[in-house]
């Protein structure tokens, strides 16, 4: 009996200790899975996160200074981009002062794949190549965009600083 309530307990709290976004319908998904070309004059980004490490957090995905939506463990976003442009793609905790940035100069009609990885304290987005970002996000469900983003990075400025300074001696 006690094993028994102590295993409910157990699956309780790791259940509730992961993080949950909304996701997108099963045909969404289903579509976006068939790795079907972009869009005339644009490329695709998949950035997909296949780990539960970090389980309970929520991590911002942004391309070129806009937040696409944050994930949890086990979603992709795909996302369109201009071809023939440099673009940003970043990840960070919601907290973080500043992400961690990839650029890629992205080619009109390819498929790009960016695994968002996390380490102790911070994360990042690695570009994998096209047979492994298609293996890994078929097997994961497509959040929805949008959700769940935090602030977006702010650069430190001098006048940011001086104010913080002055706010700190005046507290303390």
């Amino acid at each position: 009996m006690f094993k028994k309530i102590g295993m409910i307990v157990l699956v309780s709290t790791l259940a509730a200790g992961c993080a949950s976004i909304p996701l997108e319908s099963a045909q969404t998904t289903k579509v976006a899975k068939q790795f079907d070309p972009p869009s005339d004059g644009k490329a695709g980004l998949y950035i997909y996160r296949n780990t539960v490490f970090g389980g309970s957090a929520y991590i911002d995905v942004w391309v070129d200074g806009r937040c696409i939506g944050a994930t949890a463990p086990y979603v992709f976003f795909y996302e369109e981009v201009e071809g023939g442009q440099t673009h940003i793609v970043s990840s960070k905790f919601s907290w973080d002062e500043a992400p961690n940035d990839l650029l890629i100069k992205a080619k009109s009609g390819m498929h790009y794949f960016f695994h968002q990885y996390i380490n102790f304290g911070s994360t990042g987005v690695e570009l994998v190549d096209e047979e492994q970002g298609k293996e890994e996000v078929s097997k994961l469900d497509m959040a929805t965009k949008g959700n769940k983003c935090g602030l977006p990075p702010k650069p430190l400025c001098d006048d940011c600083l001086y104010n913080i300074q002055s706010i700190l001696r005046n507290v303390l």
